[in-house]
């Protein structure tokens, strides 16, 4: 328990909290159910309407009967997965920044590494925590917080990821700087967001689904595969075709946003070096030539089009 409470804070004062959920600092009181404290400062309007948008439908979900066997197994044919996996030593201090129903908490959690799971839904949290039981998973802390003031130590991470989640923020380039400061000097930063190219071949989709009154999504596999699991379907959906708050961005725009905050850039998933095959996650890649990228992004609306379109960035916290 204080190997994990040592990487929390409060989000107000960023305080040291206690075992019994205080802030040494400043004394505010923070409640705890399900085992997930409640570290979350009220946001903006427009951030309480994408949390209000996962609690009606928590975001990815677990098929029913899942066990971690399972849940390892379908991680695993992922290759990034994978790659991240590989790379992240066995002792790291890992926080997911949106983590969601925590899938990638609870896959990552091997060895003695310690992951924070923190999101703005607690309906998503709350079964994150009880898979988290069910597999018998201990070293995994799920927390309800905001990233425009986390309930995080600042500097304390050695890993910091975020999927899918700044280009669902107000402004994806400020929650970036946020992001950044719960790095530790030299700690790795695995960002994925929309590519402003890979995410057209959905828009399109989506364009159909609206003609259709969403009675017709076409060409779309994760719906397809979905079909038989009610829930699992229906988030999928909401998720990538009713969105409240949907940003795009390129590979450029994003090193920029590393460039600002004191972040080397490592290289880009899937790679923006054109027959670059996947190596080490964290190695830098053989080249960055800004022409070369816009045609690797532009071969991405084939390879991740057919999903959604998310590619990662790398970097290192100087």
């Amino acid at each position: 328990m204080d190997r994990l409470l040592e990487l929390l804070a409060c989000p107000a004062c960023s305080g040291t909290l206690t075992t019994t959920w205080s802030c040494r600092d400043c004394g505010k009181q923070f409640e705890i159910a399900d085992g997930i404290p409640n570290l979350r400062i009220p946001g903006d309007q427009r951030t309480e309407i994408v949390r209000g948008f996962y609690e009606r439908t928590p975001f990815p979900g677990y098929p029913p009967r899942d066990s971690l066997h399972a849940l390892r197994a379908r991680a695993g044919r992922s290759e990034f997965a994978r790659l991240m996996d590989q790379a992240i030593p066995g002792d790291a201090r890992i926080v997911e920044m949106g983590c969601g129903t925590g899938q990638m908490c609870l896959y990552l959690q091997r060895a003695d590494r310690i992951v924070i799971g923190a999101d703005l839904t607690r309906a998503s949290l709350r079964l994150g925590a009880a898979a988290a039981r069910r597999f018998g998973i201990d070293r995994v802390q799920f927390v309800e917080t905001d990233l425009r003031q986390p309930g995080l130590k600042a500097d304390a991470f050695d890993v910091v990821y975020s999927s899918g989640v700044l280009h669902h923020t107000p402004d994806p380039r400020a929650a970036f700087g946020h992001l950044v400061r719960l790095a530790r000097p030299g700690g790795m930063i695995v960002l994925g967001v929309y590519n402003a190219f890979a995410r057209l071949p959905l828009r399109l989709r989506r364009l159909a689904a609206r003609l259709t009154g969403f009675r017709v999504i076409p060409f779309d596999p994760v719906l397809r595969d979905r079909t038989h699991e009610t829930a699992r379907h229906d988030a999928w959906l909401r998720d990538q075709y009713q969105h409240p708050e949907e940003h795009r961005h390129t590979l450029a725009e994003v090193q920029g946003w590393f460039a600002e905050n004191g972040v080397r850039y490592l290289r880009a998933y899937p790679s923006a070096v054109l027959g670059e095959e996947p190596g080490e996650l964290f190695a830098r890649a053989a080249d960055n030539w800004r022409p070369e990228s816009w045609l690797a992004q532009l071969e991405w609306m084939r390879t991740l089009g057919h999903e959604g379109g998310l590619f990662f960035t790398i970097g290192q916290r100087a």
